[in-house]
């Protein structure tokens, strides 16, 4: 049987951790990337046998990779802090390593929960995913060096999609929605405005009407009621405020640079 590491990358998620590996138990080890963790993260995790690395990851694709490095398995099966592997998606795991089939890499459904309410339809557009590749063989699957939803890149084979789902605890409610969105875009508009990759407005805005179309029609987020019309409008304006944020970032970056050169010109001119 191939080794399996189980990796979770956690920030401050007391609340959450250990439910979290517990269901991780089936795995032959359990890696923990603790990202400036302030809380009782880090302890939970040793006191369940995690074997944990702790560090400042800001930039989400280093902090995954850093995680990647430290796993010992042939197989990782990567899980975040807030969601949780069933019983039935464990055993299927299993049996597919124990198959030996020929893929490096597999799709895991997700079934999405916001508060108690399972919202299957609508998700999309860097807000949320109905599937992720989170079964991979060590050296499959690396990152983009981004701050939020990083690109990824895959070698070898394409293995199919699971069965069974990952369950994710997405929001506790429509705050925490509105909430993420904030925080995604802010990220987003960092990344953006240090890569000088932002583009027209109305680029960004033309992709926000097709990704909410796309969330709310093709998708069929217009099955969940109010929650997929509000997903797909949060899908919409995720490209939209993120350009925003990353024109707002570039124009303070530009004031603190005229500050210090002035500061500078002033420090060197004789009096």
């Amino acid at each position: 049987m191939p080794v399996l590491s189980g990796l979770v990358c956690a920030h401050n998620e007391e609340g959450r951790i250990a439910e979290c590996l517990a269901n991780l138990a089936f795995c032959d080890e359990i890696v923990v990337v603790a990202d400036r963790c302030t809380d009782r993260t880090e302890a939970i995790a040793r006191q369940m046998g995690a074997r944990v690395i702790s560090g400042i990851f800001p930039i989400e694709g280093l902090r995954k990779a850093a995680g990647v490095a430290a796993c010992n398995g042939q197989w990782i099966l990567e899980i975040d802090a807030d969601e949780g592997v069933p019983p039935a998606l464990a055993k299927e795991i299993r049996t597919v390593l124990a198959s030996g089939q020929a893929g490096d890499w597999y799709q895991v459904p997700v079934d999405n929960f916001i508060g108690e309410r399972l919202v299957r339809h609508g998700w999309g557009g860097s807000f949320g995913a109905s599937s992720v590749a989170r079964l991979f063989r060590k050296g499959a699957k690396s990152w983009k060096s981004e701050r939020v939803h990083p690109g990824t890149q895959f070698q070898g084979l394409y293995g199919g999609k699971l069965r069974y789902a990952i369950l994710h605890k997405v929001d506790d409610n429509i705050e925490d929605m509105y909430q993420r969105l904030i925080r995604y875009t802010t990220l987003r508009g960092q990344d953006l405005a240090e890569s000088g990759k932002i583009k027209g407005l109305w680029n960004d805005g033309f992709r926000g009407i097709r990704r909410f179309f796309k969330c709310y029609l093709s998708r069929k987020g217009y099955r969940e009621g109010d929650l997929g019309f509000l997903i797909a409008v949060m899908a919409g304006l995720y490209p939209l405020l993120s350009n925003f944020r990353a024109r707002e970032i570039r124009h303070l970056n530009q004031i603190k640079q005229a500050a210090m050169t002035e500061h500078t010109v002033s420090a060197i001119k004789p009096k």
